[in-house]
């Protein structure tokens, strides 16, 4: 690093915590009745101080100075008994009552469909409330541009922000000692507005500027505020989705004393979505800078893709790091200050903190910011190898980093979307991770209110800054994955009454168009296809020499194999999807659904033999390929011969390819089940364990500790990958631990969803990796599968069935059921695998 600057490396992230800026109160509660917004005459509020950007939105668009401040003060005109306070807003937003912070949820409102959605909090704020006669209470809302009017909710190109003003909408219950009861909503009449404070400038992509000498707006600078009307859709009650502060998992460093000039490098040991928290003090008017990124420089700028000097953060791949991704902090010389950015959150493992002037820091803290509490954690994984252990660690940092008020694909760079291929693929895991149900629902929702008018389900929900993108092969098809996953996985139907009129919708243009693409023209005769294969017909390739497209006449269009493979996999799809909709119905009560969707799998089936499978075997053009080979083989496209000549071409895919494999985002997450469940388990684990490039642990080998984009985003030989799309935590390469936990330890739910009555254990070891033991919290008790291999080559399978629960066993030749107890079976192999003594 250059002279002057200094690097301080940690090892582990420790856990810890201190308090928060200021003091807090009150608690979640119960939502109002619905009808109190109207019968209140609550109206939206915007400060008419409020500045309106009216550029051409950017790249590098950040949002209007200050935050909006909405006051109201209330007099008691009895004692009160409790207060409730019902709370929405146009943009992020804080709480106060007398001075103290409302809630321990953190970047509410969370990201919705601007147009359509909006949740409102709900807090019991009695205990911060003085209920004597006469006593005047003072409620005060801080709202931020955050999700609204910023670049994030806003697509490039278009002029002004997709929310011109941010907003806030409030109704107050109060009851009072005698049992009388009276509510108040927002209004122009009884609040009062400005805009300003320490909060300079924020918004999520661009970061938090903050000025400790500047306090909020005095009385005598309020105004009238305006009701604003940019938002005309529903308020519902928060449930699922809130954002957090894991402060038990926070990584506190410190202390260091700062010199001006100098470039101090923190190192928290862990790459997630946090936001710092700082304990420091500097003379008046000093300004600390604090720049966060995922990965040090390992060279000079200009070499191995490296941004800056060794030593220093690496921030390139954040696309717009001279902008955004950062705090600025100016203090108020008033001793020991304490601060963390509210409106805003980052990705980064490290961080470059600088200041113009000599700064002590008593301790700055990373917290992780996540939708996944820590009451949600559901299930675990432990293994006889350190490098399987980081990878199940690197899988459950990335979902505690992405799923932040929607399943986002990272929390980095400018992006940060609910990416609906990431969110499919992933959700399997998730839900053996954590009770992640309402979550997907809140997320369902999203994907509901952005789904087309011919049926089509979105490439990204909700419609942000990455709109539209309507019937993309295996983006869309989340809207049908995503409620048979949660089904699946929990036995709760509620997520299918929800979506069912939506995915009908969708399985009816999916059948109109055969979800042919040529067929599709609302998805603009492109696919996303196997999205970062190694393979031909490559959307976004790693060689060009693999792209699905060419160029004529200066326009691109795709060549007629690609749409061929398009073409393929969305008849695949179709499969699938109609699959899960018929099991869908028949969980759901519905069973003339359940006939049709039946009668439309079959009808499927023939198109697919009939159009790629005349003659029984895969199509002369995909052969050798290895996606579309495991979509055959996992929906039992072929049989007989025509399987054997798949399975045999898939063994000679993988040695070719020097035992690794090709697959992309919709290859990769059935690739292991694909393969075990057609015998192919020694290779299933061949490739588990294989640490060459591409693979799970090629990425941990180069000092992973999330999963990444690209399997070789940074590789120690090269260095980093191309800017414009490299991530290092990017969670959908991390489905592979739902083979962990469904094939590998053999944890699956019954036929009925869930595992309250009955489920499935079928493990398939393998010694290389020693020993697996997965846990699984469900409602009747805890599941445990544990298996180790022995110095003499025994295998002895331990595992927990809950009380109340039966278990389909299938192990080492065993298949039986097993009421609730603890059992074991010990196994040795034979010449047809494991065998039972």
């Amino acid at each position: 690093m250059a002279m002057g600057s200094r690097r301080l490396l940690a090892a582990a992230a420790c856990a810890a915590a201190f308090a928060h800026t200021a003091a807090a109160g009150g608690t979640a509660a119960p939502a109002l009745e619905a009808s109190a917004w109207d019968a209140t005459g609550s109206v939206w509020l915007s400060s008419p101080d409020a500045k309106v950007f009216r550029g051409k939105v950017s790249g590098n668009s950040n949002s209007e100075p200050g935050t909006d401040w909405f006051i109201h003060d209330a007099a008691n005109a009895k004692p009160l008994k409790s207060v409730r306070w019902m709370t929405a807003g146009l943009g992020v937003y804080e709480l106060f009552v007398n001075g103290k912070r409302v809630g321990d949820d953190f970047l509410k409102p969370g990201c919705t469909h601007n147009a359509k959605t909006k949740y409102a909090f709900t807090y019991d704020v009695t205990d911060l409330v003085d209920t004597s006669v006469g006593a005047k209470n003072r409620f005060v809302a801080e709202v931020s541009a955050g999700w609204w009017r910023d670049k994030i909710a806003s697509p490039g190109g278009r002029t002004g922000f997709a929310g011109s003003k941010s907003a806030f909408r409030g109704v107050l219950e109060f009851v009072y000692a005698d049992g009388t009861r009276e509510l108040s909503g927002t209004s122009p009449t009884t609040w009062r507005a400005a805009t300003g404070g320490p909060v300079v400038q924020a918004d999520i992509f661009a970061g938090e500027t903050y000025d400790a000498r500047l306090a909020p707006p005095g009385d005598g600078e309020l105004k009238t505020p305006e009701t604003n009307r940019e938002f005309k859709g529903e308020i519902l009650p928060t449930h699922g989705a809130e954002i957090v502060l894991r402060r038990d998992l926070a990584a506190v460093r410190g202390p260091f004393s700062l010199k001006k000039g100098e470039k101090l490098v923190v190192d928290f040991g862990q790459n997630c979505a946090a936001v710092p928290e700082f304990r420091f003090k500097a003379a008046r008017g000093t300004t600390l800078d604090f720049l966060p990124g995922e990965m040090l420089n390992d060279a000079d700028k200009g070499q191995r893709g490296c941004d800056g000097p060794k030593g220093s953060v690496y921030r390139a791949n954040l696309r717009t790091p001279d902008v955004g991704m950062r705090v600025r902090y100016t203090f108020a010389g008033e001793g020991e200050e304490t601060y963390i950015p509210r409106f805003t959150f980052f990705g980064y493992r490290y961080a470059e903190i600088s200041a113009n002037g000599d700064v002590e820091i008593a301790s700055v803290a990373s917290i992780p910011v996540t939708s996944i509490k820590k009451e949600m954690e559901r299930g675990s994984v432990s293994t006889g190898l350190p490098e399987t252990d980081r990878l199940a660690a690197n899988v459950y940092w990335g979902q505690l980093s992405n799923y932040l008020g929607v399943p986002t694909d990272c929390p980095q760079r400018n992006e940060r979307l609910g990416w609906a291929a990431d969110t499919q693929v992933f959700c399997e895991t998730a839900l053996y991770n954590a009770d992640v149900k309402d979550f997907l629902r809140k997320w369902m929702r999203d994907m509901r209110d952005s789904q087309d008018s011919r049926g089509g389900f979105p490439g990204v929900a909700p419609d942000m800054q990455y709109g539209g993108s309507p019937m993309r092969v295996g983006w869309a098809d989340a809207g049908v994955v995503v409620p048979h996953t949660v089904w699946r996985q929990t036995g709760d139907t509620t997520i299918i009454d929800e979506n069912w009129n939506a995915m009908e919708r969708f399985m009816a243009r999916m059948a109109e168009t055969r979800y042919r693409t040529e067929n599709l023209p609302e998805c603009g005769n492109y696919q996303w296809n196997d999205w970062l294969s190694l393979t031909r017909y490559e959307s976004a390739p790693y060689k060009p020499e693999l792209s699905a497209f060419e160029h004529k006449n200066g326009k691109r269009i795709p060549k007629p194999e690609a749409l061929a493979y398009w073409d393929y996999l969305g008849g695949c799809h179709w499969v699938r999807g109609s699959r899960m909709m018929a099991e869908m119905a028949q969980a759901s009560g519905r069973a003339d659904d359940a006939a049709k969707y039946a009668k439309m799998e079959a009808d499927a089936r023939k198109y697919m033999a009939e159009t790629f499978f005349p003659d029984g075997k895969m199509p002369e053009f995909l052969r050798g390929m290895q996606t579309p080979a495991l979509f055959a083989l996992d929906l039992g496209l072929v049989s007989g011969e025509g399987k054997k000549a798949t399975i045999a071409g898939l063994e000679k895919s993988f040695a070719d390819a020097g035992g690794t494999f090709h697959t992309g985002f919709l290859g990769t997450p059935i690739l292991l089940k694909t393969l075990t469940d057609n015998g192919l388990g020694k290779l299933a684990w061949d490739l588990f364990l294989n640490r060459k490039f591409p693979g799970w642990l090629y990425s941990v080998d180069q000092g992973a500790t999330t999963v990444w984009e690209r399997w070789n985003s940074y590789t120690k030989k090269d260095g980093f990958g191309p800017v414009s799309m490299n991530s290092f935590n990017h969670y959908a390469y991390g489905c592979v631990m739902a083979w962990v936990y469904g094939r590998a330890a053999g944890i699956l739910p019954g036929s009925k969803g869930g595992y309250a009555e009955r489920f499935t254990l079928a493990p398939h070891p393998d010694a290389r990796l020693k020993r697996l033991e997965a846990r699984l919290k469900t409602p009747g008790g805890e599941i445990a599968s544990r298996w180790e291999y022995s110095a003499d080559g025994r295998c002895e399978w331990r595992f927990t069935v809950p009380r109340g629960t039966v278990a389909d066993v299938d192990f080492a030749g065993v298949k039986r059921e097993y009421g609730p107890g603890e059992w074991q079976i010990s196994a040795i192999d034979g010449e047809k695998g494991l065998k039972a003594e």
